[in-house]
């Protein structure tokens, strides 16, 4: 049986960990103007420019309902465009703007230099990093079994 102690919570560690980034993140990102969420979203699009919504939502585990307003800032700010998908007008083509491709490398550094100052991610990110990819990896299959539906609570 799970001890119901805080302290000795998986989900408390990850929930305070995530909390922690999301800190870190938000410090380095005040100066572009950029929150942690629209941050993940500017990072999926440097990966793969001029992409569906839906996709950025896949790919961030994020549904359209949080994913849009977070869109919506960014188009107000010069990051990003949308446009209606040639095939399909109720889908949504999002890409970079020139100022978004001009400020990943800034953007970048910020966040390299802060990461290095802290010492620990630097020499145990690798590891940790694999860990919280196995711990996806299984939710994902998990979740894909039907397991954890409100059905099944």
């Amino acid at each position: 049986m799970i001890e119901a102690k805080l302290d000795e919570q998986l989900c408390f560690e990850v929930y305070r960990a995530a909390s922690h980034f999301n800190k870190l993140y938000t410090h380095v990102l005040a100066p572009f103007q950029l929150t942690y969420s629209q941050y993940l979203v500017l990072l999926a699009l440097w990966e793969q420019d001029d992409v569906m919504t839906k996709h950025i939502g896949e790919r961030l585990n994020l549904g359209i309902g949080t994913l849009n307003p977070i869109i919506s800032k960014l188009q107000e700010r010069g990051w990003v465009n949308k446009n209606s998908a040639p095939n399909d007008k109720r889908a949504t083509i999002i890409s970079l703007t020139p100022y978004a491709k001009e400020q990943r490398a800034s953007i970048e550094q910020a966040i390299a230099a802060q990461i290095e100052a802290c010492q620990y991610l630097v020499e145990e990110g690798h590891a940790l990093r694999a860990q919280l990819r196995q711990l996806n990896t299984f939710f994902d299959h998990f979740y894909e079994k039907g397991n954890g539906n409100d059905d099944n609570l």
